[in-house]
């Protein structure tokens, strides 16, 4: 049995670290973990610019730990109102390294967000020609389609007739939840991979809905099916570069995740490299995390690998049951209270 594992420092090719006072929390946190981290843009208001992109870059910085040389790489908020001269200018600055799209309406911040892909066409095809790869939450923003098929409808809709039409645009579906995601990812081309977060590793919708409803494992897309998390589980330990680490690890606040419409999202950037430990330990492939953390995304990205490493030991920890956050409120991460097998020594 294994009981130690020195592997390459994780990046986080997909957190949420917000904006202003909350980034006295998120950055130090996400610093502890990772040693890079793809930000997202759906910010109060958006990160649509490179202008947008340099002042939360300089915002981000200021809250870095002395010491550490945490890199935050910069992404764009895409709205209808993108254009190509707008995403080459992003590209020059040095510090944007993905373009994030949101179908209008479908999670936190996302009203700015596009209802059609059809206009921006250009827009992606200026993309796939310097090289800046497209970020996609995908799910269909039609309220009517039931909740748990909007992943595989968008893929369907959407994303199928985009890679066919633009095949050399670099694309990223994040946080993928179905076996649909799984088999579309498989059968594109190279250009394209996909993100797994823990909590769509380790739990189904039973985990979420069964015995009553858990606030602090609701996110979007939602938890699916056990035979989806299967799916996902058996991608993301299978070696495939094409899937790699990105937690969607997003802040909110504990008022707002218990109430009566409780918001979508896990904070998991401390417990994040546990929870992955434990699910590659389930399907026997401790042997496949250290890629899955440290080499995939970098090499998708076209970025250096890490060189520095760290250290999981077999140790049983619990998480605090909360972190203070932003003023007199408190963040819950994944996994409080629970006892977590592996610990970043």
């Amino acid at each position: 049995m294994t009981n130690q594992m020195t592997i390459t420092f994780p990046d986080d090719w997909h957190i949420h670290l917000r904006d202003h006072d909350a980034l006295k929390t998120t950055v130090p946190h996400a610093a502890q973990s990772f040693k890079r981290a793809i930000v997202m843009p759906n910010t109060t208001p958006p990160i649509k610019n490179r202008q947008d992109a340099e002042a939360y870059y300089a915002r981000i910085q200021k809250h870095i730990p002395e010491g550490s040389d945490f890199q935050p790489l910069m992404t764009l908020y895409l709205t209808p109102d993108t254009t190509a001269d707008i995403i080459e200018d992003a590209k020059a600055s040095g510090i944007v390294h993905a373009v994030k799209l949101y179908p209008a309406g479908v999670t936190t911040n996302s009203t700015a967000g596009v209802s059609s892909l059809s206009n921006l066409y250009p827009v992606f095809e200026k993309m796939a020609e310097i090289g800046l790869p497209l970020l996609i939450h995908g799910e269909a923003s039609d309220p009517e389609i039931d909740i748990f098929d909007r992943e595989s409808t968008f893929i369907e809709q959407e994303l199928k007739p985009l890679h066919t039409k633009i095949p050399t645009l670099k694309i990223v579906l994040e946080h993928i939840t179905t076996k649909d995601a799984v088999e579309f990812v498989l059968a594109a081309n190279n250009n394209v991979g996909a993100t797994l977060t823990p909590q769509h590793l380790l739990f189904n919708r039973n985990s979420l809905l069964s015995g009553g409803i858990k606030p602090h494992l609701y996110c979007l897309p939602i938890l699916k099916r056990e035979t989806h998390r299967q799916a996902l589980i058996e991608a993301a330990t299978s070696g495939n570069p094409k899937f790699f680490i990105g937690t969607d690890s997003a802040p909110h606040a504990q008022s707002a995740k218990e109430s009566s419409c409780g918001c979508a999202g896990c904070y998991s950037a401390l417990t994040a490299i546990s929870h992955y430990a434990e699910a590659f330990e389930h399907m026997n492939a401790l042997d496949k995390l250290e890629a899955f953390l440290g080499h995939y995304g970098a090499d998708f990205y076209g970025l250096p690998r890490n060189t520095e490493m760290i250290t999981l030991v077999r140790e049983d920890w619990t998480p605090p049951e909360s972190y203070s956050y932003l003023e007199n409120e408190h963040l819950i991460p994944l996994g409080a209270k629970q006892v977590l097998k592996w610990k970043v020594k």
